[in-house]
């Protein structure tokens, strides 16, 4: 019995100087020396495919009382064109489909890069409709100071639109 007690000391003593060893050595670096990161990431929809169009007076009265509503919109949504460049090099180009039994859910666009520290210049570009003629409807440029281990966070909002944080 009385050798129970100082075995069980040595044992705490092990054990708690491997935790004590392990929590300060080996030292982690997250990044390596004079790097930054750039993060893009948010949920979005397309526009519908095709415009909503009003229902008229006739076509409502054919309908139940709890099915009646004043326009009919399509479900199918359209696909997510996002382009994001450094410096005139490209960092992300994608089409995200809509996800979806009848394409009509939202799409999740998500980067994380490393990046070398300093100043870069930022351009990213998104079409969100297949009505539109033009190839980017979202466009947004912006020159950044990144300082090393620097998180750059970009975010889209439909009503303000791209978001450098």
């Amino acid at each position: 019995m009385r050798k129970r007690y100082p075995l069980q000391i040595l044992n705490y003593l092990v054990f708690m100087s491997l935790v004590g060893y392990f929590s300060s050595a080996p030292a982690y670096r997250h990044l390596p020396e004079g790097q930054a990161v750039v993060v893009l990431a948010f949920s979005h929809a397309g526009q519908h495919i095709e415009p909503c169009r009003v229902v008229s007076a006739e076509e409502q009265a054919k309908l139940a009382p709890n099915m009646r509503r004043p326009t009919e919109c399509p479900r199918a949504r359209s696909p997510v064109k996002v382009e994001l460049l450094m410096d005139d090099q490209p960092l992300l180009k994608t089409v995200a489909n809509p996800p979806g039994l009848f394409g009509d859910g939202g799409v999740d666009i998500f980067l994380y890069a490393t990046v070398p520290a300093g100043e870069h210049h930022f351009t990213i570009r998104m079409n969100d409709s297949v009505r539109i003629k033009e190839e980017y409807n979202h466009t947004y440029e912006k020159t950044a100071q990144l300082a090393p281990a620097q998180l750059l966070f970009i975010d889209f909002n439909p009503e303000t639109g791209f978001l450098f944080k």
